[in-house]
């Protein structure tokens, strides 16, 4: 008979004896002697061994989170960012979008650039507005007022409305006079003298720049205006397509005066004209001014901005307790007066019309086609030259 086994000794039960559970004093007796020290390692203290995985990582959900849709079998697949091609060029960004790269310049991702509306071509309705600004006979907003003005004809009826299309089959008449044919854009540079308004028909009846231009130029319109009593550089185009882009503010272009004040004018006070100015409720932009030079009671300066607010020359040197006498304008970006005599004008050559426009504008206009055809037609007239002599 097998000797009868020892009672097992029964104890109280302690912290540990669960499967999972830490005794008190793990870890070189860290807690031990605290109370609810096995509890703290439970509920929040640092985990030994095996830990256990957290919320939505990568090989289990967490209770109760639905799936997602690749997983419950419908819907699309999540798209995993892409490592960088080989191909796409340095310094540039990639986005994923479908099942197409797209690689954009300046390193900044995006949507997919929207392409460019096609231009329309020369046999496609056009605006009436936008039919006449092309033939050079006024701008767009100029074109709406002679509208409404009744000044325009199609095909024999009278026109009410800007909002109407015509084609190259289209009868127009504006003031009774037929459409004339789109010219290839050109640009002058003119030299107003004083005594003129920039405009083709002025009210009070005072002589306009266009009743006074030489002899030979087409009907043309004006980049912006010059006051009646200022001077200088006006350029004048066919286009008013043109004449529009060169007048934005967006452009960047610098218009420099030579100006003559009587008074007394510190650079200081012209220096802090850099962060601009607001007078009377008007905010003008930054300007550039130095003192050129001092003649008896007069002060001439030399003035850049960027804007072309009506007299903001004259107003802002008024501000500062001076008063214009003459105001010459000397450039308009990077086309200048230089030596030209008050009432003359010269064509801006088409090539570096082309190369100040910039390569978008210019393919836009076909500035470069029509250079490349004077260009050529040039050339053929002097090869004749050379072969009769």
């Amino acid at each position: 008979m097998p000797p009868e086994r020892p009672t097992k000794r029964l104890r109280p039960r302690r912290p540990g004896d669960r499967p999972g559970e830490r005794p008190a004093g793990h870890r070189d007796g860290k807690h031990a002697g605290k109370p609810g020290a096995a509890a703290a390692n439970k509920q929040g203290g640092k985990h030994h061994g095996k830990r256990p995985r957290p919320a939505g990582h990568g090989g289990g959900h967490a209770a109760g989170k639905p799936r997602d849709k690749d997983e419950r079998g419908g819907g699309k697949p999540y798209a995993q960012p892409e490592s960088k091609p080989s191909g796409a060029p340095r310094g540039q960004s990639h986005v994923k979008l479908g099942r197409k790269l797209v690689v954009r310049p300046g390193g900044s991702p995006g949507r997919r650039p929207a392409p460019e509306a096609p231009q329309a071509g020369p046999d496609e309705p056009l605006r009436i507005a936008k039919a006449m600004a092309r033939a050079g006979l006024c701008s767009r907003r100029e074109a709406e007022r002679w509208i409404e003005q009744g000044r325009v004809n199609v095909n024999g009826k009278l026109l009410t409305t800007p909002a109407f299309e015509v084609s190259a089959k289209d009868k127009v008449l504006v003031d009774g006079k037929p459409l004339p044919t789109a010219e290839p854009p050109q640009l002058w540079r003119y030299y107003k003298p004083r005594g003129l308004v920039t405009t083709h028909a002025d009210p009070q009846g005072r002589p306009t720049v266009f009743d006074n231009l030489p002899e030979g130029l087409p009907r043309v319109i004006s980049v912006g205006r010059l006051d009646f009593n200022s001077e200088g550089l006006l350029l004048l185009t066919n286009h008013g397509a043109l004449a529009r882009h060169m007048e934005l503010p967006a452009t960047g272009w610098l218009r420099r005066y030579k100006v003559r004040a009587h008074g007394r004018v510190s650079q200081a006070d012209l220096d802090k004209l850099k962060d601009g100015i607001e007078i009377e409720g008007v905010r003008y932009g930054p300007i550039e001014a130095s003192v050129e030079s001092v003649q008896g009671a007069n002060t001439w300066l030399t003035m850049g901005l960027r804007e072309g607010k009506n007299r903001e020359v004259r107003r802002i040197l008024a501000h500062l307790g001076v008063e214009v006498n003459r105001l010459i304008r000397t450039s308009y970006g990077p086309f200048q007066l230089l030596d030209m005599k008050p009432g003359s004008a010269e064509p801006v050559r088409r090539h570096v019309l082309a190369d100040q426009m910039g390569a978008r504008l210019a393919a836009e206009l076909n500035l470069n086609e029509v250079a490349d055809g004077m260009r050529a037609e040039r050339k053929a007239r002097n090869a004749k030259r050379g072969g009769s002599a």
